[in-house]
């Protein structure tokens, strides 16, 4: 029997008797093993299977039968690690999908009992009501588990305050890969055998050989922690061990008091060595935190303009018993600061909309200002806070002689610097650079007395580089260390003792060196699909789920299913294996990718919420053009996918095709032969199209510059009160807009579905009509339609000019009257709204005019965020139901239910209206119904002034 053959017989052993001793999910498929090569480092290692255990018995009896096979464990949280400690070539234990429970809070002690796989901020909506908080808040609050962070050792912004991970760890329930459950806390009871000995006859070393005065030293294992004079504390060496000594089952953390108040001072300098310098000063008046950034990371000029002058700042949040109070400490740091600029946020609004600038950093660093890609790898070092600012000046210098480039920014209180550099991780030359720069960089840190890791671990990318901080001894304690706890090996081998090579394992090794013949253009990418989906480095901020989700979009499948494969960083991470050909061998004929994008809404929303916009939609699109090339597709790509062209069809037999609907076995009939969901209604033609109705009453062309309004699909044959509607408000503003001189389509649905042949045919066609009326602005209300004219039609038509100017001139309803009558008076409405701000609206089109406009006519209140379920075709689609259902439940649903009486319902695009109408039985209406239906009332609206 050969090697490969011997080696799948003991793996289907493995799955088999894993199958039959776990009641968690036991998964060896390709598309599980695929989702779990990576985390959000540089590095990629195959895993042979994952399960999800239900609790400590189930990990225990993993374990076991892992131990009996031989093969190695990664316990995994978020998998949002950057060192590549969350990756592994054995068996994954998905800690996230049945642990993650806050099992109990007693706010006396100040404690919370934990599982391995809750979310940060779950526990911290848990112990809100009490007035607490765990201490350590990394920026991944939002989906880092506290498995990973104690895993890890994370720290985040507030560590000034209140310290690591470790700092706030009580004790912790522990099953290694030998079988021994364990309960660490202070003293020797519960370890391992063997360790007390091994630190009495170590102590000199142990008292000498960490660096002192270090406040964020995170890397190696924490062995001073088990120095009599330190308390002998277990728990305290176990955090930060990175998965390598055994499993967390349970935790008991500690908590502490959350100021009721708070207010951020930003001062502004002129570069981050000046803020760094700054920060050890600001550290005496009690700060919670003292993050600094440059300007380089602050992209958006909306974001830009609300931050004081300087190319660099500080984020020092203050708190207090009152708004008062935490003012009054934010006023005194900006006094004291010695600041080129400064102010101080108390809007709570205000407030969060800086702090995403700033955690968001770690997306935004992946690309540079000009657009190169740039890599974890040197990622949190630290060294003593008053010795930063030259750290930062020394680092840049080193940066510098190697031809790199990189923004440091992160925690300057603490002395803890992130930085994502533009490594050449493809080419042999670029991974040898990555190797001298970081023996160099290494070297540099120790210089100033500093730590490797500063928050998030050595994983591959620093342990091997430990002997330069500790010494050859200590690195080698560790090692034994490992054993005691380990002695088999089976626990995340790789990592911390006897590492592999920073250099080996890197994820971009499998990828294709020749380009992938692709549809889109992908600007952004270089015209390189490769390239475009190696964007996602794992930060995973697709895998929100929960009220702090903020304003956002992304990522609706992976909120109502809460698995892997169906967010944004899944579909990533099974492209990437589609490529690389080792996982998924499919190519674009993959089963495993198709299924993942089957639940994808392409709602857009991670082209804009994304750190580094990923766009998952074209993704999709491309990957179905390929996949179905030369085969039968699913009707519904037939019906929904070429929608206009049936529409157009119909449009003269309207009525007696509504007719036939109406019988519920016609209609399901026609439901199953066209891929439409049983639970939905089919919708209604409409008798009369807006266009026939336009030309009817006597629609006139307009004079030069007056816009053209766009007769789409859903507006001409399905809602025209829609296009009525637009028609009287741009007449009453002074606009009295024309019809394009032919047939027009921007081909939305050919793109969703995957038809780009079509669908550039179709926009060929629509660039031919209106190639006499280009530049004209396009007033387009369907949002939907508006973003493919917007985004998909230059990216499918790259080469031709035509494709840019009409982009360039789409405006919504909104944008138009802002700009071309910006003194009209809309009529005053004066009440509440509710309901849904489109997806592509969102994500694409943004929705600053739309709010201006809702603002003036007198209503309040704001729209839901979130994604309505719909989302085109995808909510009509037979098997789909559950989810769309599951998404609007969400955000949309909540929300107009929580709407009170004589509310105005809201919701420009025709798939939010169709969602409200058939699941909540509720007419929402576009904004320009409403609008029209006032100055249909009463009087015109007319020019202020």
């Amino acid at each position: 029997m050969g090697d490969q053959q011997r080696r799948k017989r003991e793996t289907a052993d493995l799955a088999r008797a894993l199958r039959g001793a776990v009641r968690g999910e036991v998964d060896f498929g390709a598309a599980a093993r695929a989702l779990h090569t990576m985390d959000a480092s540089n590095y990629r290692r195959v895993p042979v299977g994952v399960v999800a255990p239900r609790d400590a018995d189930d990990v225990a009896a993993a374990l076991a039968v892992c131990r009996e096979h031989g093969a190695p464990v990664v316990p995994r949280g978020a998998g949002t690690s950057i060192a590549g400690q969350a990756t592994g070539t054995g068996v994954v234990l998905d800690l996230t999908r049945h642990m993650r429970d806050v099992v109990a809070v007693d706010p006396e002690a100040r404690t919370a009992v934990v599982q391995p796989g809750v979310v940060l901020d779950r526990l911290r909506e848990a112990v809100r009501p009490h007035g607490l908080t765990f201490g350590a808040d990394p920026s991944t609050h939002s989906r880092c588990t506290l498995g990973g962070m104690i895993g890890n050792n994370a720290c985040g912004a507030h560590s000034v305050a209140w310290g690591t991970t470790a700092d706030n760890v009580h004790t912790l329930k522990v099953t290694t890969y030998g079988g021994a459950e364990l309960r660490l806390g202070r003293g020797w009871k519960g370890g391992p055998e063997g360790l007390a000995d091994l630190v009495g006859r170590h102590l000199a070393q142990l008292r000498t050989g960490f660096p002192p005065s270090l406040p964020r030293r995170i890397s190696g294992y924490a062995l001073d922690a088990l120095l009599p004079e330190r308390g002998t504390d277990l728990a305290r060496a176990f955090c930060g061990s990175e998965g390598t000594l055994g499993v967390l089952t349970e935790a008991t953390v500690r908590l502490v008091g959350s100021p009721p108040a708070r207010a951020l001072a930003v001062l502004g300098y002129a570069d981050e060595s000046a803020a760094a310098e700054a920060a050890p000063g600001l550290l005496p008046l009690g700060p919670l935190t003292v993050e600094g950034m440059a300007e380089d990371l602050v992209r958006d000029p909306a974001a830009r303009a609300a931050l004081p002058r300087g190319g660099a700042w500080l984020f020092a949040e203050t708190g207090g018993a009152t708004p008062a109070e935490a003012r009054a400490r934010a006023e005194a740091l900006l006094r004291a600061a010695d600041a080129l600029d400064g102010t101080v946020v108390t809007d709570p609004a205000a407030r969060r909309a800086l702090w995403r600038v700033r955690e968001d950093a770690a997306g935004t660093a992946t690309r540079t200002g000009a657009g190169a890609e740039a890599w974890p790898g040197w990622e949190d070092c630290a060294v003593p806070p008053a010795r930063l600012g030259a750290y930062l000046r020394d680092f840049r210098a080193l940066l510098a002689a190697h031809g790199l480039h990189g923004t440091p920014y992160g925690h300057f209180g603490d002395g803890c610097v992130h930085v994502r550099i533009d490594f050449d991780l493809v080419t042999d030359e670029g991974v040898r650079r990555f190797r001298r720069f970081s023996e160099d960089v290494a070297g540099l840190v120790v210089a100033h007395g500093g730590s490797l890791s500063g928050e998030h671990g050595d994983g591959q990318a620093r342990a091997e580089l430990l002997p330069r901080m500790y010494g050859d001894e200590l690195v080698a304690l560790f090692g034994r260390f490992k054993d005691l706890w380990d002695p088999a090996g089976g626990m995340n081998p790789g990592m911390l003792a006897r590492p592999a090579r920073l250099d080996e394992n890197l994820r971009f090794a499998v990828l294709p060196r020749e380009r992938v013949d692709v549809t889109f253009g992908y600007p952004h990418d270089g015209g390189d699909f490769a390239t475009a989906v190696r964007r996602c480095v794992g930060v995973a901020k697709c895998r929100v789920d929960g009220p702090n989700q903020g304003p956002g979009v992304m990522c609706p499948s992976f909120r109502a299913t809460g698995e892997e494969e169906h967010s944004t960083r899944g579909r990533a991470r099974l492209l990437h294996e589609m490529l690389a050909g080792e996982v998924v061998t499919g190519g674009w004929r993959s089963a495993e990718v198709r299924d993942a994008l089957d639940l994808c809404l392409s709602c857009k929303g991670c082209r804009s919420d994304c750190p580094v916009g990923v766009d998952m939609a074209t993704y999709k699109a491309e990957f179905l053009h390929h996949h179905y090339a030369g085969r039968l597709r699913p009707a519904a790509h037939y019906a929904m996918g070429r929608l206009p062209r049936w529409l157009r069809l119909a449009a003269p037999f309207a009525r007696p095709l509504n007719a036939a609907a109406r019988p519920r076995p016609l209609a399901a009939l026609a439901k199953r032969a066209a891929g439409v969901a049983s639970e939905r209604d089919l919708p209604v033609l409409a008798p009369e199209t807006f266009t026939r109705w336009f030309a009817r009453r006597g629609g006139r062309g307009s004079g030069t510059g007056d816009p053209i309004l766009w007769p789409d699909t859903f507006t001409e044959h399905l809602t025209p009160s829609v296009g009525r509607a637009a028609v009287t408000v741009l007449e009453a503003a002074g606009l009295p807009p024309a019809l394009p001189p032919g047939r027009v389509c921007c081909g939305l649905t050919y793109v969703s579905t995957g038809q780009l042949d079509h669908a550039r045919t179709v926009m060929r066609r629509t660039l031919d009509t209106l190639e006499p009326v280009l530049g004209t602005p396009v007033v387009v209300l369907e949002p939907s339609c508006a973003a493919t004219l917007t985004t998909d039609l230059p990216e499918l038509l790259p080469g031709d000019p035509r494709a840019r100017r009409l982009a360039d001139s789409v405006r919504t309803l909104a944008q138009a009257l802002q700009e071309y009558a910006p003194d009209w008076r809309p009529p005053r409405l004066d009440r509440p709204v509710a309901g849904q701000t489109h997806c592509h609206q969102h994500a694409v089109l943004g929705d600053t005019a739309e709010r201006r406009l809702r603002e003036r006519a007198g209503l309040t209140g704001e729209l839901s965020g979130g994604c309505c379920g719909l989302a085109g075709d995808f909510g009509f689609t037979r098997g789909h139901y559950d989810v769309s259902v599951a998404c609007a439940e969400d955000q949309l649903l909540p929300a107009v239910r929580a709407a009170a009486p004589g509310t105005e319902l809201l919701a420009d695009g025709f798939s939010c209206r169709t969602q409200l109408a058939h699941l909540a039985g509720a007419r929402a209406r576009h904004l320009a119904e409403v609008l029209a239906e006032a100055l249909e009332a009463g009087p015109e609206g007319r020019p202020e002034g």
